[in-house]
């Protein structure tokens, strides 16, 4: 993947400080582009789509969403929580202001969890993002097929 100017001024944007205290790099030395190639190629290799794993993410969200902040068990394969904080966070790459939130997803035979918000679906499905290993919102395509079974 080509590093464009669209990808710096972002990634500039991702740095601690500038949206999150923590910003969305963890501990990566690569630049975005970097990231968000070696994420796609993971996601080939693995046979995941970002688009269906995106809506696969926020159908789990809705459907946590209606336990009001307690635990929501999902088709016997998943204990679904989710929370809200004040705010909105925008989009480092400028296309979008989103809900402050978090997802907290575990599987039950295996007590695998993933953590993810609205920012985190939006980077994913728009833009390849699963943010930098280290990331409290990290993403690992390996964890994702592993929760949501795919």
């Amino acid at each position: 993947m080509k590093d464009t100017i669209q990808h710096r001024e972002a990634e500039a944007r991702m740095r601690p400080g500038s949206i999150t205290a923590q910003g969305f790099l963890g501990d990566e030395e690569r630049r975005v582009a970097e990231i968000v190639e070696a994420d796609e190629i993971e996601f080939r290799r693995l046979g995941l789509d970002f688009a269906s794993v995106a809506a696969e993410l926020a159908r789990l969200r809705d459907e946590g969403e209606k336990g009001l902040g307690e635990p929501v068990t999902l088709e016997g394969r998943w204990l679904v929580q989710t929370g809200d904080a004040r705010g909105k966070l925008p989009c480092p790459y400028e296309d979008g202001i989103f809900h402050k939130n978090s997802i907290w997803v575990r599987r039950l035979d295996s007590g695998e969890a993933l953590v993810f918000s609205d920012l985190s679906i939006h980077l994913l499905a728009e833009h390849h993002f699963l943010q930098g290993k280290g990331s409290g919102f990290r993403l690992e395509p390996e964890a994702i097929k592993r929760v949501l079974g795919l």
